[in-house]
C-alpha cells in the first residue's frame, strides 16, 4: 500500500520556518517603525515655522519665518541670503539646524525661495548681485512692519555667493546691526579659477587635462568679456559641460563681482566670518586676508573649522555619499563641523551684552 505524503501545512520543519519568517518580518516592521520615528524626531526642531508671502516694493517672495519656540516677541531677526543655485527657503531643510541654533539664542530667521524656485515668480539666473541686494532690502522692510520682529535688531546671514550681496544690503540699509558671512568669496574670476583647480586636484587630473581645462576657461572668459552669445560659446568650446544658456547669461551679468569696494559698508558692526579648511569652492586665505584688511578686528571675528567643506559640512561626511545620506536622515545637526552651530548661537547671544 503506497505511503501517503504528509500535508505541507503539517510539516514541523516548514511550520518552524514560517514562524521564523513571520518573526523576521515583525522584527523588520518594528525596526522600520523605530527608524522612522528616529528620523521624525531628528527632524523636529525647537522653533515655529510660518509660511509667509513677502510683498514690498512691487516684489513678491515666498518664504519662511522661523520663530523661537516660546514667546510673542518682538524677536531680533536674521535675514538669510542664499549662495549659488536654485535654493528654496529651507535650502532643502539644510537651514533648519541653523535656525534652531538661532532660535535658542532668541532670534527669528527669515528666508525665501529664489525667483523661479518652488513656484516663486521670476528667474534667479536673471539677477545681478545688486538685484539680490534690493530683494533682501525689500524683505527687511517688510519684516520691520511685523509686530513679532524687533525692527532695530535685524542682521544678515549669507553663504558663498551671498558674500557679494551682504555689504550691498548694509549700504542700502543703515540700520543693519550685524552680519554672518559663511565661506564668502572676494573676486568672481579668482574664485572661479581657484574652484576649477581645486576640483581638478581632487579628481587627480593630469597636467594635460589641467592645461586643457584652463584653456577652455580662458576661452569662455574672453567671450564673456566681449559680450558673446551663448551660441558663440558653444561653437567655440564644443560640449558646454553644464553651461546652459541661462547660466551663461548669469555669468555675463556677474563676472565682474568683487567685494572689496563694498565690504567697508560692514565697518562698525559685529561681523562673524566663517571659514572651512577643506573648501574647494573659495580660497579662504584670500577671503580672510581681504576681510582683515578692510574690516577692523574687533568687531570682526573669524571662526575657522579645519575639517569643514565649503558648506561647513564635515568634509569626510560630504565626501562619502552613503554617509552623507545617512547623516542627513538620522542626525542632521551632526552634518556640520563641530562647534559651527554653537559658535553662531554664541555670537548672536553676545550681541545682547
Amino acid at each position: 500500500m503506497p505511503t501517503r505524503r504528509r500535508p505541507a501545512a503539517s510539516n514541523p520543519r516548514r511550520r518552524r520556518l514560517a514562524r521564523a519568517l513571520l518573526a523576521a518580518v515583525a522584527a523588520l516592521a518594528v525596526l522600520a517603525a523605530g527608524l522612522g520615528g528616529l528620523v521624525v524626531w531628528q527632524h523636529t526642531y525647537d522653533l515655529r515655522e510660518e509660511a509667509v508671502t513677502v510683498r514690498h516694493g512691487g516684489r513678491t517672495l515666498h518664504g519662511v519665518l522661523a520663530l523661537p519656540e516660546q514667546g510673542k516677541g518682538p524677536f531680533p531677526l536674521v535675514v538669510f541670503v542664499h549662495g549659488d543655485g536654485p535654493v528654496d527657503a529651507t535650502h532643502d531643510t539644510f537651514y533648519r539646524p541653523v535656525w534652531e541654533a538661532f532660535a535658542r539664542a532668541g532670534y527669528a530667521s527669515l528666508s525665501w525661495n529664489k525667483p523661479g524656485v518652488g513656484g516663486a515668480p521670476g528667474d534667479w539666473l536673471d539677477q545681478t548681485m545688486d538685484d539680490r541686494a534690493r530683494e533682501a532690502a525689500d524683505a527687511i522692510a517688510w519684516a520691520r512692519q511685523r509686530p513679532d520682529v524687533d525692527a532695530d535688531r535685524i542682521g544678515l546671514w549669507g553663504a558663498s555667493q551671498a558674500g557679494w550681496v551682504l555689504p550691498k544690503v548694509a549700504a542700502m540699509d543703515g540700520r543693519i546691526r550685524f552680519a554672518i558671512a559663511v565661506s564668502p568669496a572676494v573676486n568672481w574670476l579668482r574664485q572661479g579659477r581657484y574652484h576649477l583647480l581645486a576640483e581638478l586636484r581632487r579628481d587627480g587630473a593630469s597636467d594635460a587635462e589641467t592645461a586643457a581645462a584652463l584653456r577652455r576657461r580662458e576661452t569662455g572668459l574672453e567671450l564673456l568679456a566681449r559680450g558673446a552669445s551663448y551660441e558663440e560659446y558653444v561653437r567655440a568650446v564644443g560640449d558646454p559641460q553644464g553651461m546652459t544658456a541661462g547660466r551663461w547669461r548669469f555669468a555675463a551679468k556677474n563676472q565682474t563681482a568683487d567685494v572689496t569696494a563694498d565690504l567697508p559698508a560692514l565697518r562698525g558692526m559685529p561681523v562673524l566670518l566663517v571659514l572651512g579648511g577643506r573648501d574647494l569652492n573659495v580660497d579662504t586665505a584670500d577671503t580672510e586676508a581681504a576681510y582683515r584688511r578692510l574690516l577692523p578686528a574687533p568687531p570682526l571675528r573669524v571662526a575657522r573649522y579645519p575639517g569643514a567643506s565649503h558648506g561647513l559640512v564635515k568634509y569626510d561626511v560630504e565626501a562619502s555619499p552613503p554617509r552623507l545620506t545617512l547623516t542627513a536622515l538620522f542626525a542632521p545637526r551632526a552634518l556640520f563641523a563641530d562647534g559651527y552651530l554653537a559658535d553662531q548661537r554664541r555670537f548672536l547671544a553676545s550681541l545682547d551684552h
